[in-house]
């Protein structure tokens, strides 16, 4: 395509006049490369997708059945702006069963066409040039990615495996603290697997009413938690006075595709997302917050999936061991984190985790995704597909050739 005077439009947030022309492939663009041409030279043979990172099967029925009736009603054709009550209630209701969290369903609470949105409208509320946000890595980067689309700045906390991939919160300089708006945290963790804990969220809070600070806990595997109860960061005393959580339908009732999520808690902060989000959107479909009433209504729907995860993470995990890797089940989410290896008996070695990565797409037809931000690892999701899914088989394979060392 010929260049035009549009090329030099382009804001810097995005890159500005050199849009389009970045010649570096980032890890998921990588990652789908090398998918091809693994697949491509394998003719015949199953690739392993351990690197999905969404639900493999559909919503339940009495959700899907849900959708096609409401569908088809008139009513619900139109702008549901800010979310309908049903919605808003059967949530409130869902905070209360689950987690024992009593949310106000006027002015604690609002709905979101998806998780992401909000964590990418967030920022709007609160960022003004120069502020920070303080954000886990490695982690989900929407909410830093606006914060400096607004110019704003970005804090990274590294998760490391000796704190148990919480962060550390006391080494953070004070002219960062001075500047810092936002903490953003999810527990569940993506990619870790890791889960917080009471006296942790704690901390969390004594260092918000420190230091001044909104905390925004991501809650999008809330519900897929494998050797303890789910756990709410607003169900601790103090929670609601300096942040807000945002839970998602899409890993717990296998709803990705429907964009169907809700911010609640500190009432200033969920009024300033209704501000700001409708000057976004006008709201998800009707019939889609209907069905996602009858998902919110039925938490027994996010335990059946949640026992299948953990069938199947188990037997990654021994698989794993059997050729040699240190790991454990992970506390929650359908991934496991797991710390590259430096060797192959074979003597090839690998120094960061997308070498490893790499080396398992090539070399066994095995996805991943590597990550580097904070020590060298990769890694899986029990969410892949399978030609044994079909028959109910889950089995998972043993990772072949010779053992990798650690």
């Amino acid at each position: 395509m010929t260049e035009s005077y549009i090329q030099n439009l382009f804001a810097d947030r995005v890159g500005g006049n050199k849009f389009g022309k970045d010649t570096v492939l980032y890890k998921f663009a990588k990652i789908k490369k090398a998918k091809k041409i693994a697949i491509e030279s394998n003719l015949g043979k199953e690739l392993f997708d351990f690197g999905v990172g969404e639900p493999d099967e559909m919503a339940f029925t009495p959700v899907v059945k849900t959708l096609q009736k409401e569908a088809e009603d008139p009513e619900n054709r139109g702008y549901s702006d800010n979310g309908i009550e049903d919605f808003k209630t059967a949530a409130c209701n869902y905070m209360k069963n689950v987690f024992n969290v009593t949310i106000n369903p006027e002015t604690e609470i609002n709905h979101s066409i998806g998780s992401k949105p909000s964590l990418a409208m967030i920022p709007s509320i609160l960022i003004n040039p120069g502020d920070y946000t303080l954000i886990t890595v490695p982690g989900y980067p929407v909410i830093g990615t606006h914060t400096k689309y607004l110019q704003g700045n970005v804090y990274n906390l590294p998760l490391l495996q000796e704190n148990n991939f919480l962060p550390n919160l006391e080494n953070i300089p004070d002219d960062i603290l001075t500047k810092a708006k936002l903490l953003y945290i999810n527990y569940p963790n993506n990619p870790t697997g890791a889960i917080a804990t009471i006296d942790f969220y704690k901390k969390v809070i004594d260092f918000a009413k420190k230091n001044k600070i909104i905390v925004v806990q991501d809650a999008a595997y809330a519900g897929i938690v494998y050797n303890s109860k789910p756990l709410s960061f607003l169900s601790v005393p103090g929670a609601k006075e300096v942040g807000v959580e945002i839970h998602s339908l899409s890993k717990a009732y296998n709803m990705t595709g429907w964009r169907l999520a809700f911010v609640c808690g500190n009432e200033l902060v969920v009024n300033g997302f209704k501000t700001v989000k409708d000057n976004y959107d006008s709201g998800q479909f009707k019939a889609i917050q209907k069905a996602g009433v009858i998902a919110l209504n039925n938490p027994d729907i996010t335990e059946k999936i949640t026992k299948k995860y953990k069938r199947r993470i188990s037997l990654l995990v021994d698989a794993l061991k059997e050729v040699g890797f240190q790991v454990e089940i992970s506390g929650g989410t359908f991934y496991l984190y797991v710390k590259i290896p430096k060797k192959t008996e074979s003597g090839i070695t690998f120094n960061s985790g997308e070498d490893f990565s790499q080396y398992l797409i090539k070399e066994k037809l095995i996805s991943t995704v590597p990550w580097d931000d904070a020590g060298n690892f990769v890694r899986f999701s029990v969410t892949f597909e399978t030609k044994a899914n079909n028959t109910g088989n889950e089995e998972l394979i043993i990772l072949e050739e010779k053992r990798i060392i650690n």
